[in-house]
């Protein structure tokens, strides 16, 4: 069995908040936690609204639906019925202790316009992401903690080149694709996948029909991950109006299937520009709507880098989730043309800085941006890496190393 590292969050929110939220993308886990935790951690009655009939009950009846628990309970999928939260809310009024309610949804919960104020300052969320690498290999070791004690982690013996990381990217972090072999199985689950995400989670979150152009607006976003997002560009590609993707896109972050990533502008002024980067949160699903394997990546490496960058970027936001740290992730251009892959800033200011390169022999070249960086913000700056699939941690100046990329995982 895997073991999440976010499961001790969830833990500390159920006994610290009168309501946990377990929030995430479809299929990242969160029932099975959720079971593990209620049977065996802190005990809990347990309910789902998948089940038809149990959500029609949910929805008919909010206030005899959690009059009918018994407390303290899990309910899961929560966005199906937001009806609920309502009444929720009046529950743990009455009665403050800790640990009343523990709820899952594949949305933004507190977010939906129905009950925006529902739970607020009364409820703890804890995002589960898919499976990060570090899981899958079963490490406790957190990168992020590491760089931001000052050092980067010493790795030898690393596999060399795209062997190292395309399987990785490939198969992503849902434990069920991960369980397919590469090819028309692990195709035919993402394709379902997503079939049930327009269909279903973000029909439940727009209550419109018109959502043909969603799945193109994905494969755009998986496309060009590593440049800062342009919407009139995606709108004209897709033919829709600009207000029309943005929406779209909110959609889809609310579903947790894409993810804005920051610029980070702190002290740069003008000379850094503020449009995000946006990104899929699963660098399987990517590579399934870009039509990309293993046999093409080999005869065309260029392919390589965009989802490179996207597959290291996510592994660093489900790294720094559950780390001590709990930084934020961003990233820089500035106007001159420096660019750094991931800054990552945590309380106080302290930021880590990490670059991504495909080559697997890093030069000067490629710590520009981190030079610059650190050189902009010394008090601040902790560590500065070049993540790359070469063999070993090598040092390239004050607080910079070059480092594979094995060490998300080792």
């Amino acid at each position: 069995m895997i073991q999440r590292h976010a499961r001790q969050l969830v833990v500390e929110a159920i006994q610290d908040s009168r309501v946990a939220l377990l929030v995430g993308p479809r299929q990242a886990g969160k029932t099975t936690l959720v079971g593990q935790i209620a049977d065996h951690e802190l005990p809990m009655s347990q309910v789902t609204l998948d089940h038809a009939g149990t959500r029609r009950l949910a929805q008919a009846d909010p206030i005899g639906f959690i009059a009918g628990l018994e407390l303290p309970a899990a309910i899961d999928e929560v966005h199906r019925a937001p009806e609920l939260l309502l009444e929720i809310k009046r529950v743990v009024d009455r009665d403050p202790t800790p640990g009343r309610f523990l709820l899952t949804g594949s949305a933004r919960v507190l977010s939906l316009p129905k009950v925006a104020d529902a739970l607020v300052g009364r409820a703890q969320s804890v995002t589960l992401w898919p499976l990060s690498q570090a899981e899958l290999e079963g490490s406790r070791r957190n990168l992020v903690d590491e760089l931001f004690a000052g050092s980067s982690p010493a790795v030898e013996s690393a596999e060399l080149g795209q062997e190292g990381w395309v399987r990785r990217a490939l198969r992503g972090g849902f434990a069920e694709a991960c369980a397919r072999a590469e090819g028309r199985s692990r195709d035919t689950w993402f394709a379902s996948y997503l079939e049930t995400l327009v269909q279903r989670d973000i029909r439940d979150l727009a209550e419109i029909r018109a959502l043909d152009e969603v799945p193109a607006l994905l494969a755009l976003v998986a496309a060009r991950a590593a440049a800062p997002a342009n919407f009139a560009n995606l709108a004209s590609e897709l033919r829709i109006s600009e207000a029309s993707v943005r929406r779209y896109l909110a959609l889809l972050e609310a579903a947790f299937i894409s993810h804005r990533v920051p610029a980070w502008r702190r002290s740069l002024g003008r000379r850094a520009t503020a449009t995000p980067k946006l990104q899929l949160v699963d660098s399987g699903l990517a590579a399934h709507l870009l039509g990309i394997d293993a046999s093409r990546l080999r005869g065309d490496p260029a392919l390589g880098g965009n989802l490179l960058e996207s597959f290291v970027r996510m592994e660093l936001v489900k790294l720094a989730s559950t780390s001590d740290a709990q930084p934020r992730l961003h990233h820089l251009r500035t106007r001159t043309g420096s660019e750094v892959d991931a800054v990552l800033e945590r309380r106080g200011g302290e930021i880590v800085a990490i670059e991504v390169k495909a080559s697997a022999t890093p030069s000067p070249s490629d710590f520009k941006g981190l030079k610059e960086l650190r050189d902009t913000r010394p008090d601040h700056f902790r560590a500065g890496i070049v993540l790359h699939p070469g063999s070993q941690t090598l040092p390239f100046g004050d607080r910079l190393w070059a480092t594979p990329l094995s060490a998300l995982w080792r």
